[in-house]
């Protein structure tokens, strides 16, 4: 029986990690990389020439009985975009691609900022009000933009399965993983035919019970949560690292050089180097996968254009801000290694032995500066950004059960959402971290693919978001006290919720 379920268990492992050589090809790469530049020279790099705009936008509108306010809705995309990406999937960029994954996952995130604009706001621009609060997303505008239902199904289901299936596994099995280096003793439990830890037991149950008290009280209970605990846990975690890189200052310039020079001859591949970067970047900063405009359909702001720019900012927080601390503190301490999927050593800094997909490289690096309170405060750190990641992930599948229920109503399909959330949360707290990170990266790669694909074919069917934009320019330039938003005006059809 036990040669039964490890035969399924390969197969199963061989299974994903074929459709990912296929998802993750050199294809999605450039067309993430080529979207970003794309949309970037298009809106005249808005990621730059509207930063001010973006920091003042952030605190610029309030909360009402159907939406959240700008800054809930950042907090609510940042706990997405925020999370084991930038302390377990930087460890994994630059432990598989070398230190040069690191300058590529820049390069996307600065690219990907463009992208984030354009998403977001088409969310805002389509987004609906359903039981007394706002909805919005990829499903939404690809079937009021491009009026292709079938196309916003695919996207819908898929996104379901990657967000309430897929992913809440491998937020879960950072937590689990980091608090069993942090704390985790030899004790060892019996566990579906398995022998398990008892600290990831111990810790399943913990973040099952806490994430379902707060699943069950929607969208607002979410939305409070996460402008709570992102906001602090992301300040704690940069100055954390900022002490370190102080610490270490006179060999961040060296370290900066081996990151760039790395990325143009780099010593695991060019591939290698490019793509884990790009695939980590958008694991991390979500730019171009399609979550964030769920978040930004759900505020409440006087013109789409304003809620676009700011989750174009939040790309900036998330991989300028919280990935940078994390390479920054693993290459300045040396805690990595350097393997290629090939399996040759490049470095070897640490036991062979050490998980790259997992947060230990970053643990090993605060140890070696804080001794044994460096693991604790990075299974902390891990376990609030994760935890909001989940309630992030949570939210983005609820918003496509919604839509699908604007078609078929099934009152069931929401409860069963939620049982099956909690279930992969605790089966992904106990279980490897290889096949979590890939079961990850297949719903990460699939909801890429859709949803780029989606926004540059809207650029041949009327570019609302860029025309939203070019709307939004032209009143700040007037100077108006209060922007408004007319669809109709601008050539933007079935952009229902603004027309009224």
């Amino acid at each position: 029986m036990q040669d039964s379920g490890t035969s399924i268990a390969e197969f199963f492992a061989n299974l994903v990690g074929t459709l990912n050589g296929y998802i993750w090809s050199s294809a999605l790469i450039y067309l993430a990389l080529g979207a970003g530049l794309f949309y970037s020279i298009l809106t005249r790099f808005v990621q730059v020439r509207m930063f001010g705009e973006m920091i003042r936008l952030l605190f610029s509108s309030k909360e009402s009985d159907r939406g959240i306010s700008s800054f809930q809705a950042l907090a609510v995309s940042l706990s997405g975009r925020v999370g084991t990406g930038n302390i377990a999937g930087v460890a994994a960029a630059i432990g598989f691609g070398g230190p040069g994954a690191v300058f590529w996952m820049w390069v996307v995130a600065f690219l990907g900022s463009a992208t984030a604009y354009i998403e977001s706001a088409l969310g805002q621009i389509y987004k609906e009000v359903d039981d007394g609060q706002y909805r919005g997303g990829p499903a939404y505008y690809i079937e009021k933009a491009m009026g292709q239902k079938w196309y916003a199904w695919i996207f819908a289901i898929a996104t379901i399965f990657a967000c309430g299936v897929l992913l809440p596994g491998v937020q879960s099995n950072s937590i689990g993983n980091a608090s069993d280096l942090a704390i985790g003793g030899e004790t060892m439990i019996g566990f579906l035919g398995d022998s398990v830890p008892l600290t990831k037991l111990i810790t399943g149950t913990v973040v099952v019970a806490v994430l379902g008290f707060i699943i069950f009280g929607g969208v607002k209970r979410i939305a409070h949560v996460t402008q709570v605990i992102v906001p602090f846990m992301a300040l704690g975690y940069i100055l954390m690292a900022v002490g370190i890189i102080l610490y270490n200052i006179t060999e961040l310039p060296s370290i900066i050089a081996l990151i760039v020079g790395d990325a143009f001859t780099p010593m695991a591949g060019v591939g290698a180097a490019i793509g884990w970067g790009v695939k980590r970047g958008i694991y991390s900063n979500e730019a171009g996968q399609g979550s964030g405009p769920h978040a930004a359909a759900a505020a409440e702001v006087q013109h789409p254009a304003q809620q676009g720019l700011v989750q174009s900012f939040s790309v900036y927080v998330d991989t300028l801000f919280v990935c940078s601390a994390t390479a920054f503190m693993i290459l300045l301490t040396g805690a990595y290694n350097v393997v290629p999927e090939s399996g040759e050593v490049i470095i070897q800094n640490l036991p062979l032995t050490t998980e790259v997909n997992s947060p230990a490289f970053t643990q090993l690096a605060l140890e070696s500066v804080m001794g044994g309170f460096g693991k604790v405060f990075v299974a902390i750190a891990l376990f609030f950004f994760s935890f909001t990641t989940l309630l992030a992930y949570y939210y983005i599948a609820e918003t496509n059960v919604a839509y699908i229920r604007r078609t078929i109503h099934l009152p069931w399909l929401l409860t069963l959402l939620k049982i099956v959330t909690l279930v992969s949360v605790f089966y992904g707290t106990i279980r490897e971290a290889t096949l979590a990170w890939a079961m990850g990266d297949l719903g990460v790669g699939i909801m890429a693919w859709l949803n780029i694909i989606g926004i540059l074919i809207l650029f041949f069917m009327g570019r609302p978001a860029l025309k939203a934009l070019k709307d939004y320019e032209a009143q700040r330039k007037a100077g108006v006290k209060e922007y408004t938003f007319d669809p109709k005006k601008l050539g933007i059809k079935n952009a229902g919720f603004w027309e009224k």
